[in-house]
């Protein structure tokens, strides 16, 4: 199945390159990064996806959250509750 992709551009002044000591293809890396992880954080999307997102493998985006001491599974109270209660049932 192929999805199509689509561009999205937005400027940046020069001065903000030089501040972060990037190149043009590390800050488009970082921004496409951030943005998954943002994505990723507000459950908007999944890991997969938001590896997507980043240019990443599933794998390889996990290692990076790792790098970024980042939470790779951030559940609240009533949803670990419920992920150990199916794990009762399961036994």
């Amino acid at each position: 199945m192929y999805e199509r992709s689509i561009n999205i551009s937005f400027p940046v002044k020069e001065n903000i390159l030089l501040l972060v000591k990037g190149t043009k293809k590390e800050f488009t890396n970082e921004i496409l990064f951030l943005s998954a992880l943002y994505f990723y954080r507000k459950r908007r999307l999944s890991l997969g996806k938001a590896a997507e997102l980043a240019g990443y493998k599933k794998n390889e985006f996990i290692e990076k959250l790792q790098s970024e001491d980042e939470y790779i599974f951030d559940y609240n109270e009533e949803e670990l509750d419920e992920i150990f209660n199916d794990a009762k049932i399961i036994k």
